[in-house]
């Protein structure tokens, strides 16, 4: 094996995580990766540092992927465009003829500046060439630009609240079978943390001990501006976590700070990478990372992420607290539809049952409402989880705690986790 050979077999699924992420179809991203191979290949030669083989090739198959969605902007006709559909872009998911009717209903030049960085994309120093005033002009009138836009957009923007104090105690709750048929929801939460990645958006949780339903963990979220990860546009989502387990604590101090991006389509939400200091050492982690970030941060095939749009599939079906799953990764499934009863309020739920998505011996029952926010979260392990590290079986170490089998095997409820939502 030659040297271009060993160095692209060592850094091929880097590159292959890479265009998968920027590319949904995977016949026209297997078609970019052989491009990006047969271009590498013929530019080793002008390679002069070896140790940055993986971040050169990494680089091409960006350029290729720009490539891409050029071609394909090029092909769609200006018919195509046309109508109120609903569309991604950095003011959200949003109806493309309301975004445009505020747009030309602004003055001139504001709209000039945000036609050009919106939906040309253009940089903002590509568009002070473009129009030919310092760069300071156009930050100021894009300031200036989305301001006025904001003023006039007929859809307030959402998640603007103030975070409560989480309760001391788990409130009451009842959760009981209701006989509906379970409802499609919309559900854009970051998979585990409860808030959904949009700017703006803010949320506290908390995790409630069972028997003794004290408070333990107890976390603020808040959702910021957008960042950019290898080429892929994301937004940044900060939590101070206080009071954490062990094992989830990063070090001694009162509250650990932890940084995420993530990424929000119509489709599928995931995490795009995960930052906290650690002795005084940030350490970052990406997608790119297989080892160090997927493991831990990812979900799905390729780390796609969770689907957004949640129905009953039939892989997990529950009577009672007897469950059958079928054998297949990435185990995620409806198995109901329940009212839940909690603080004194009543929500029409669906309950979607995980098992053992990011760890062996790991169960989880999460109720969303239909607007696809979650209302109670709640952890079961197997009763022979972590036994190897010293536990006990947890029907020894929770006695009286519930109990429900997953294919004959039991499994302990262990804590829950709410949100200021129900509050």
């Amino acid at each position: 094996m030659d040297e271009f050979e060993a160095l692209l077999e060592e850094n091929r699924s880097a590159a292959e995580r890479y265009v998968h992420y920027r590319v949904s179809s995977f016949a026209d991203a297997d078609d970019i990766l052989q491009e990006t191979y047969i271009t590498a290949f013929s530019r080793f030669g002008r390679l002069r540092n070896k140790e940055s083989f993986k971040a050169w090739l990494i680089s091409i198959a960006r350029h290729k992927c720009i490539d891409y969605y050029r071609k394909c902007k090029d092909e769609i006709s200006l018919e195509e465009l046309a109508g109120p559909e609903l569309v991604q872009s950095r003011f959200g998911l949003t109806e493309q003829s309301d975004v445009m009717d505020t747009i030309d209903g602004l003055a001139g030049s504001d709209k000039q500046v945000l036609l050009l960085y919106y939906f040309e994309e253009m940089k903002q120093s590509e568009i002070a060439r473009r129009l030919d005033i310092p760069l300071g002009t156009v930050k100021s009138r894009l300031s200036t630009a989305r301001r006025n836009f904001k003023e006039i957009y007929p859809y307030p923007p959402k998640g603007e609240k103030t975070m409560k104090k989480m309760p001391e105690f788990m409130p009451e709750y009842r959760i009981i079978p209701n006989g509906k048929e379970p409802f499609e929801v919309k559900w854009e939460e970051l998979m585990g943390w409860f808030i959904v990645p949009k700017p703006g958006e803010k949320l506290c949780w908390a995790m409630y001990d069972f028997p003794g339903k004290k408070r333990g963990e107890y976390v603020e979220l808040e959702a910021g501006g957008a960042a950019e990860i290898h080429g892929i546009e994301g937004v940044i989502v900060r939590s101070r976590e206080y009071d954490a387990m062990p094992c989830n604590r990063i070090d001694e101090t009162t509250y650990a700070e932890r940084t995420f991006v993530a990424q929000l389509t119509e489709t599928h939400c995931r995490f795009l990478a995960e930052s906290h200091s650690e002795n005084g050492v940030t350490k970052l982690h990406t997608f790119l990372d297989a080892d160090a970030f997927l493991p831990s941060w990812g979900f799905g095939e390729d780390n796609c992420g969770n689907e957004t749009h949640i129905t009953a599939k039939g892989d997990i079906v529950r009577n009672g607290d007897e469950i059958i799953a079928k054998n297949k990764p990435f185990l995620l499934d409806v198995v109901g539809c329940y009212t839940v009863e909690i603080g004194g309020k009543r929500y029409d739920t669906i309950c979607v049952v995980d098992i053992e998505t990011y760890n062996e011996g790991v169960m989880s029952e999460q109720y969303l409402d239909r607007h696809g926010r979650t209302v109670l979260w709640r952890r079961f392990n197997s009763d022979d989880w972590a036994v190897k590290r010293g536990h006990q079986p947890w029907t020894e170490l929770l006695k009286g705690n519930e109990t429900v089998k997953v294919n004959g095997k039991t499994y302990v409820h262990w804590y829950d986790c709410i949100t200021d939502y129900v509050l």
